[in-house]
């Protein structure tokens, strides 16, 4: 069973912590500042620090909730994010019109997954770079373990590498491994996991 987003992200404190992801964080400092797309950004822990960081900032989710603490956080740090609610396979941006986007734990149905990484991929700009932590499919075994370290229970909404290659065909992979991650993010996501990281620069073609 997939969580209630909005019932999640209504209470006061912040579901996943209000500092970034590390790999998201660690990658980004590395580019210059552009437009980046945050898709099922949530309560904006990511988005709102790209925004810190001098980036003009595009964040979706399936929550009123989420969003309504996404600009509470932009506020107390002083930054602007533009915020859309709805399905991501039923939003719509202008094609090429993006420098990166950040896929930090947005896990889509098996059925839309990769069709929705193909409609980002179009959205990027050539020379687009997409950052990427979700968990692998070996995170499910590690989850009946120890519940508390979260994730998708739907293996088809997992990840593996071949997956990541399926999904984003035309990229210079600039990293990609099945890492073992210790997660402290907020009340969700703790301990052990296994995730897949990926950096990728879309082909100028």
């Amino acid at each position: 069973m997939n969580p209630n987003w909005d019932e999640r992200y209504s209470d006061k404190t912040f579901a996943y912590g209000k500092a970034p992801n590390q790999f998201f964080k660690e990658w980004l400092l590395k580019f210059t500042p552009g437009h980046i797309l945050m898709p099922a950004d949530g309560e904006g822990r990511n988005g709102v620090f790209a925004a810190a960081k001098g980036w003009q900032v595009t964040c979706t989710d399936l929550s009123v909730e989420g969003k309504q603490k996404a600009m509470q956080l932009a506020g107390s740090l002083g930054v602007t994010i533009d915020y859309f609610v709805g399905d991501m396979a039923q939003l719509s941006f202008q094609e090429e019109s993006f420098d990166a986007i950040g896929l930090i734990y947005a896990h889509f149905s098996a059925d839309k997954k990769i069709a929705i990484h193909h409609q980002l991929a179009a959205y990027l700009k050539p020379g687009g770079l997409v950052i990427f932590e979700a968990f692998s499919k070996e995170n499910l075994a590690r989850r009946e373990k120890d519940p508390a370290v979260g994730g998708p229970r739907d293996l088809g909404m997992l990840f593996s590498k071949s997956e990541i290659m399926d999904s984003f065909t035309g990229f210079e992979v600039l990293y990609l491994e099945e890492e073992e991650v210790e997660l402290h993010e907020g009340k969700f996501h703790n301990g052990l996991g296994s995730v897949i990281h990926f950096v990728g620069r879309k082909i100028d073609q």
